[in-house]
């Protein structure tokens, strides 16, 4: 029985039971499963990292992409089980999986559910026993690679030709760059060929396939397409103004930017900067910020700016010494020339994550707060504190103690102190890397608005601040995401959902451009030392071409689709994002009963989609969106 015990823990295999198979471990990944009878999915799991820091979401959606469960995990739930009733229908149904996952997820199912796993690309995806197979298919003629990651776990990857016993070795090196890995060409041929793949070693897990499906199964006879039938959206367009849409920004480099990059920025249209100042340079450089902030408002119409203080390179912990007093007060000299702001300031970067404790950091802000506004130049130049710029917002930070860290509870314990001498809360959202799992960005400013309350007309009474996000933090980056169209709609499916309530005010990319160890800009560097905007860049700029300053009230049905209403004098938009792979039909209704000149235009993987009108009668308007796609819908009333 206790061997049986250790088998049953051993992820990817059968329990030993001929008709159940558990897939285990999953820390990010997606299973689609087909059944032609009624199936029990039973989910359990247990804390991987830091489990008691973090809430969770899983989602399981049926073939047409509804939403049949959304599974809310919260941290006190570091273990568990739930069990969900699978049906014969249209489509595969889909478990997601989103990363990055503290928690190890195991799914058992009826071996006659036909389960095939598509494992994310980079990151690691799971954490396995020894002597994992698994098994794929590559269609006749296709041009594909086996490929994976060490992450101090798996080494080895061997893939079998069944058909005739070749073999290929793909040993997984460490790498100094996160974003480099191995991969290896599969053998081409003119037929479909299944492949058995062996994972060496055991621990983290990261494999995957490029030039064909990613698709992974336990057994031969699961192997097949996806189905992804068409999916059926409803929008209904409501009279009501929500609130107001925020401000779209980006982090701004600590220099002039060269001018071959001026083009590409003005075409971003952006309206709000985020920058670091560096403490122990301005004294040593007075006036050092004036030029490329001005150049930045006047020239480019930034007109909303957040300051972090850091040391060179970003050095994240301060102390409040004459050296940090002196940069200070450097900046507010500076901020003071450059006229009325708003200009709003944080005196640390990311605090929860980066001081010892909470009490250290309160310290230091409860100086730096004093020698601020002890200064009659920050009132007159327009400076709003910010606090306390946190390493995200409703679950805890990157290092050991994530619990007592939570960037919620360290803000709520500084209104405690300081709420009638704080102007704003700011936040940093990084690791919700799923385009599914992107709605928590509209749970954490909700959440941050019930902290501050609203005021009579609604607004939160203190401005929120989303100033830096990227879908992973510092340099943990994939291409496949960062320099691909993944990265386009995922800025797309983040401006929605931070949006949809018309309670932030400004919501900022980190970075503007690519530097050597942070790929992660919207620009980047070719061969010939010209810079060239990145597809997320191309998603910001038609989203700014469009962009209006109010959100209209919108209810939208749809799970796989986000859409955002917005009014601004006599035009109106609405920006969706198709998220999946699944042809999207789409019902607008609540516009004007002549609804004649509504156009449609769109950014899908291959590039924008040509301007047209789309079909409207009697208030009601109907298109069509192409999977992976980022559209635009506007009109004049």
């Amino acid at each position: 029985m206790r061997g049986l015990f250790m088998l049953m823990l051993v992820i990817w295999s059968s329990w030993g039971l001929a008709d159940t198979l558990v897939w285990g471990k999953l820390r990010d990944g997606d299973l689609y499963l087909d059944t032609e009878r009624e199936a029990t999915l039973t989910l359990r799991w247990q804390p991987a990292w830091q489990a008691d820091a973090n809430d969770e979401q899983l989602y399981l959606l049926d073939g047409h992409g509804r939403l049949m469960h959304q599974i809310d995990v919260d941290a006190s739930q570091t273990r568990g089980v739930r069990q969900f009733a699978l049906g014969p229908g249209d489509g595969d149904h889909r478990l997601s999986v989103p990363g990055y996952s503290f928690r190890a997820w195991e799914v058992e199912l009826p071996g006659y559910v036909q389960a095939l796993y598509e494992p994310v690309k980079l990151h690691f995806n799971s954490e396995v026993g020894p002597g994992v197979q698994l098994y794929f298919r590559v269609v006749a003629r296709q041009q594909a690679s086996l490929a994976g990651k060490y992450h101090g776990g798996v080494n080895l990857l061997v893939a079998t030709r069944l058909s005739d016993g070749r073999q290929v070795r793909l040993p997984l090196r460490e790498h100094e760059q996160y974003w480099a890995f191995d991969s290896l060409p599969l053998p081409d041929s003119e037929r479909d060929e299944i492949w058995r793949l062996d994972l060496g070693g055991q621990g983290k897990a990261a494999f995957w396939l490029d030039g064909t499906d990613n698709l992974f199964a336990m057994k031969v006879q699961h192997l097949r397409q996806v189905q992804l039938p068409p999916g059926q959206v409803e929008l209904a367009l409501g009279a009501a103004r929500v609130g107001r849409t925020p401000e779209l920004g980006v982090a701004l480099p600590y220099t002039d930017p060269p001018e071959a990059v001026h083009p590409l920025l003005r075409e971003l249209g952006l309206r709000a900067a985020t920058y670091y100042s560096f403490v122990d340079v301005l004294p040593e450089q007075p006036g050092r910020e004036i030029g490329y902030r001005r150049l930045y408002a006047e020239e480019f119409g930034l007109r909303t700016s957040v300051t972090l203080l850091a040391g060179t390179g970003r050095r994240a912990v301060l102390a409040a010494d004459p050296q940090t007093l002196a940069g200070l007060a450097a900046w507010l000299a500076d901020s003071a020339l450059l006229g009325q702001g708003p200009h709003y300031l944080g005196f640390a970067d990311e605090p929860n994550l980066n001081y010892p404790d909470y009490p250290s950091f309160a310290r230091y802000f409860g100086r730096m707060l004093e020698a601020l506004q002890g200064d009659p130049r920050a009132a007159q130049a327009g400076i709003r504190v910010v606090a306390p710029a946190s390493s995200r917002w409703l679950d805890g930070p990157f290092r050991p103690g994530a619990a007592r860290r939570r960037g919620v509870d360290w803000t709520q314990q500084l209104l405690a102190q300081y709420s009638d001498r704080i102007d704003a809360l700011a936040w940093h959202e990084w690791m919700v890397r799923d385009l599914l799992a992107t709605r928590r960005y509209r749970q954490s400013v909700a959440a941050a608005a019930r902290l501050v309350g609203l005021d009579e007309h609604g607004r939160p009474r203190k401005a929120l601040l989303l100033d830096q996000t990227n879908i992973s933090s510092g340099a943990a980056l994939s291409p496949y995401e960062q320099d691909s169209h993944f990265a386009a709609l995922w800025w797309a499916s983040v401006v929605i959902n931070s949006s949809q309530d018309g309670l932030l005010e400004l919501l900022s990319w980190f970075q503007a451009a690519d530097e050597p160890d942070y790929p992660k800009g919207m620009l980047r560097m070719d061969e010939s030392g010209s810079f060239q905007p990145k597809p997320v860049a191309q998603a910001q700029a038609l989203i700014a071409r469009h962009w209006l300053p109010q959100v209209q009230e919108l209810v939208n049905d749809a799970f796989e689709v986000d859409a955002l209403a917005m009014a601004g004098g006599e035009r109106r938009a609405v920006l969706g994002v198709n998220k999946v792979g699944r042809e999207q039909r789409v019902r607008l209704v609540g516009l004007p009963d002549d609804c004649r000149g509504l156009r449609l235009e769109g950014l899908g993987p291959e590039g924008p989609l040509a301007s047209h009108a789309i079909d409207c009668t009697e208030g009601q308007g109907h298109f069509r969106v192409p999977g992976n796609t980022l559209f635009i819908l506007y009109w004049e009333v």
